[in-house]
């Protein structure tokens, strides 16, 4: 997550340049950073969330262009989806309407959050191939959705709330949103709280974006929410990542032109930084040897791109 006004935005700038980097090029398990595309800042196309079909391609959002795109092996970006504008967004924290976290099913059908402060457009939508998006389920108007997990063996859908601080689910099909984990680590202390989530391992993953810590919430044999774990803290401003396929092992982009490494025992290590073309990383996606990052420029306010790199295991 992203966009703050415009004192937040000038507090995180300053605190920024008195952060030192902690790595000049990609280090290891991470090389060949390179930036596959650009986007045009003026036309609103500032990449949040990803995720890759089986080719390779990259889906992403396009947080303030309302818009669901494909990124070719070729680098071309091609526009699947415009959700609606509200007649009058009144999102939280962010004052204009906001695509978020985004997730593909099997079949090719795209799930993405969709939050304008109104009650008729916020929730989780769903654009299936070929087809014009569609409210699945509504989410709170007071809200913030944001990230975003899709599990397919129960089809059931994931979303955190930023400003409420919770982690909703429903089912995929359609229906009721209802909270399935809250608490203290959840909830946000300045801007934004529950942020980036991922289905691993038996549990869901959430970061908590001002507390800087990523958390495991187990899923019970009655499909419940255990007790929040905190798995890593120290990473202020972080917000989605992906595991790297290695146990708990996860990539975790930070709005502060970092990316980290985040091993299973908490510890973790910058790998990209803006040495690398990093401006405002916002998500991760790994597929097979290749980590895609895309970068909204949010604080930086220019070349929002999606950076490749390849993945050594």
């Amino acid at each position: 997550m992203h966009a703050r006004s415009s004192l937040t935005v000038l507090a995180t700038a300053l605190a920024l340049l008195g952060t030192a980097a902690t790595a000049t090029a990609a280090t290891e398990p991470l090389s060949r950073p390179r930036v596959t595309a650009h986007f045009d800042l003026a036309g609103g196309q500032q990449p949040e969330n990803i995720t890759v079909g089986r080719d390779g391609s990259a889906y992403l959002t396009f947080s303030f262009a309302r818009q669901i795109v494909r990124i070719g092996p070729d680098g071309r970006t091609h526009v699947l989806a415009t959700l609606p504008a509200p007649a009058h967004a009144q999102t939280p924290n962010l004052g204009k309407a906001f695509v978020g976290g985004i997730a593909r099913a099997h079949d090719g059908t795209l799930y993405v959050t969709y939050a304008t402060g109104t009650a008729d457009l916020t929730g989780v939508w769903a654009v299936r191939p070929g087809g014009r998006p569609h409210r699945v389920a509504a989410l709170p108007a007071d809200g913030l959705p944001n990230g975003l997990a899709l599990d397919e063996r129960t089809h059931r859908v994931y979303v955190t709330d930023s400003v409420h601080g919770v982690v909703h689910r429903l089912p995929v099909s359609g229906g009721r949103a209802t909270v399935w984990a809250e608490g203290d680590a959840l909830r946000p202390s300045t801007f934004a709280g529950a942020n980036g989530l991922k289905l691993h391992g038996g549990a869901v993953w959430v970061t908590n974006l001002d507390k800087g810590t990523v958390l495991r919430i187990p899923i019970t044999a009655h499909g419940t929410a255990g007790a929040i774990q905190v798995r890593a803290t120290g990473m202020p401003s972080i917000d989605d990542f992906a595991f790297t396929g290695r146990g708990d092992t996860l990539l975790a982009a930070r709005d502060d032109d970092e990316v980290d490494l985040v091993r299973p025992d908490g510890t973790h290590t910058a790998v990209l930084t803006a040495a690398d073309g990093l401006r405002t990383p916002t998500s991760v996606a790994v597929h097979a040897d290749k980590v895609y990052v895309p970068s909204a420029a949010y604080l930086t306010g220019a070349d929002p791109n999606l950076l490749t790199a390849r993945l050594d295991r």
